[in-house]
């Protein structure tokens, strides 16, 4: 399987996966590895309805994720995937769900959340679960749209504040 974008974003899948992301990396397959939507039918089959017809769309728990890319059956798929938080990323990596580079999105604002930038909020748990990530060997950055600049995500933290 080709994971033309790893990417957190809490949105998961809208307009501007589909209107920007999509066409830059060429995907013709969108995954979303999210417990909650898995389990609730009605969002579920939104967020399906919303990918074009010519596109694969799967969604699925991040254990049920991490299954399916490990079977193989995406092989010849160019895949967009999505995580709606730190933690389903960190969750599907250490299910075996291996990427090499992770793109923030968009991470909403929440209750102990600072905010990094105009999209990006996180807390102590988000900061650790991405520094276990790079620790593991991942690149993560912050791109909210393709025609934005790539940045490190360690350089959105204000100086002083703990990095994990």
């Amino acid at each position: 399987m080709s994971l033309v974008l790893t990417r957190i974003d809490n949105r998961l899948i809208h307009g501007q996966v589909l209107e920007t992301w999509v066409p830059y990396v060429h995907a013709d397959c969108i995954v979303v590895a999210n417990d909650v939507i898995a389990g609730t039918p009605l969002k579920r089959m939104m967020m399906e309805s919303s990918v074009p017809s010519r596109m694969r769309v799967e969604i699925g728990t991040v254990e049920e994720v991490a299954v399916l890319i490990a079977s193989g059956e995406l092989d010849n798929c160019k895949t967009l995937l999505l995580f709606g938080t730190t933690i389903d990323a960190l969750r599907a990596y250490r299910c075996g769900l291996q990427y090499q580079q992770l793109n923030l999105g968009n991470l909403h604002a929440g209750e102990g959340k600072t905010r990094l930038s105009c999209t990006i909020f996180l807390d102590q748990e988000d900061l650790d679960a991405l520094q276990e990530l790079e620790q593991a060997g991942v690149t993560i950055s912050a791109r909210c749209i393709p025609a934005d600049t790539e940045r490190s995500w360690k350089k959105l933290i204000p100086k002083g504040r703990k990095k994990a």
